[in-house]
């Protein structure tokens, strides 16, 4: 059920100025407009003023109420339970969620006002594709504390590096395992896409059969099938159903790469993170065509469809084929760059985010009810 945030006492004052449009709210929390409406409708945790107009507008304390949110799904708070947490969130929490929050991109006034038309005529989605920026982490620790853990990584993905472009294939086995409680997104977000890039971009002269690529994608997979499997072993013991009983291929997300993609380690890493959050993901591998993937989605009839991809401009004929085929699908399409997003569909339904992070939470936005 959901619950009304928790009204303000009667000698507090109401903070003054106009409120802020949900186009500006989701730039300043890194999420989707779509994704603060869902919150909204599923947990209450919506705008609380009202402008003239009748438009709704969220206060500094929804704002921080909205944070809160953001930090505990980010770190692994079911949904419902981080709703829960920010909307009983005392006034020391909120004071502390607005102290340890990013700072706020520039403002655009033109998109918030293109924003409010969207919504009044309730096709914000059609107006102009929300974007989502890369969700910054939620840790509790001071400016110290988050220099010293940037070191660590750093240091991590740069002995990663060194491993696989030594070919030492134990060391690099060792080094990106993930372990049994640990978190495939940060895993990918913090070690492993940062290795892969600077691996990527290194030229050398290297002898036959040897290829650090291949070394470094090796041991990724590695980590993420151990995971996975121990993650799903775990879920049997404690009495619950296997990866493939019925009643969890219900509410499943298919998982495409970008075509001629060699090695699609982003698909995978999204399908472990999904799998660590309980859900259920399966990613198309070998040709897929659109008439094929039609098929597919036709035979699995999925929650949600993703693309997946490392490639700066991917082929986008799977996502046409399959909107066009399935107008109601929900389907994000992970896309950094601005000009690739303009290919795709224009409609409610079909999402481009920019980060992997992204990608993670739209989804369970989606599904995670």
């Amino acid at each position: 059920m959901t619950r009304s945030r928790p009204v303000q006492d009667a000698g507090a004052t109401r903070p003054s100025g106009p409120g802020l449009a949900v186009a500006a709210v989701a730039r300043r929390l890194g999420v989707a407009p779509a994704t603060l409406r869902t919150w909204d409708r599923r947990y209450g945790l919506g705008p609380s003023d009202r402008t003239a107009g009748s438009h709704r507008r969220y206060t500094p304390e929804d704002v921080a109420r909205l944070l809160v949110m953001r930090r505990l799904t980010l770190e692994g708070v079911a949904p419902v339970d981080a709703a829960q947490a920010a909307l009983e969130a005392d006034v020391d929490e909120l004071e502390e969620a607005r102290r340890s929050a990013p700072p706020s991109p520039p403002e655009d006034a033109g998109a918030d006002e293109a924003e409010e038309s969207a919504d009044s005529a309730d096709s914000a989605a059609r107006a102009g594709r929300a974007h989502l920026r890369a969700l910054p982490g939620g840790g509790q620790g001071g400016r110290g504390a988050g220099a010293q853990q940037g070191q660590q990584a750093s240091g991590r993905v740069s002995a990663v590096v060194d491993a696989a472009l030594a070919y030492d294939q134990a060391r690099c086995d060792d080094l990106v395992r993930i372990p049994p409680h640990g978190d495939p997104a940060a895993w990918w977000a913090q070690l492993l896409e940062p290795a892969w890039s600077r691996v990527a971009e290194r030229t050398v002269l290297a002898g036959p059969g040897a290829v650090p690529e291949i070394v470094l994608a090796t041991a990724a997979l590695q980590a993420l099938r151990s995971f996975t499997d121990a993650f799903e072993q775990s879920v049997v013991q404690n009495g619950g159903p296997p990866a493939n009983h019925p009643s969890r291929m219900r509410n499943i997300v298919l998982i495409f790469a970008g075509p001629d993609e060699t090695v699609p380690l982003s698909a995978h890493a999204l399908a472990a993170a999904l799998t660590a959050k309980g859900k259920t993901a399966r990613i198309v591998t070998g040709p897929a065509s659109a008439r094929r993937s039609l098929e597919l989605v036709t035979m699995v009839r999925p929650a949600a469809l993703v693309l997946a991809t490392g490639q700066r401009r991917p082929d986008l004929d799977v996502v046409h084929a399959v909107h066009d085929g399935f107008p109601e699908l929900p389907i994000f399409v992970g896309l950094r760059r601005d000009d690739a997003a303009s290919e795709l569909p224009l409609a409610a339904q079909v999402q481009r985010v920019r980060s992997f992070t992204g990608l993670l939470h739209e989804v369970l936005a989606v599904i995670g009810a």
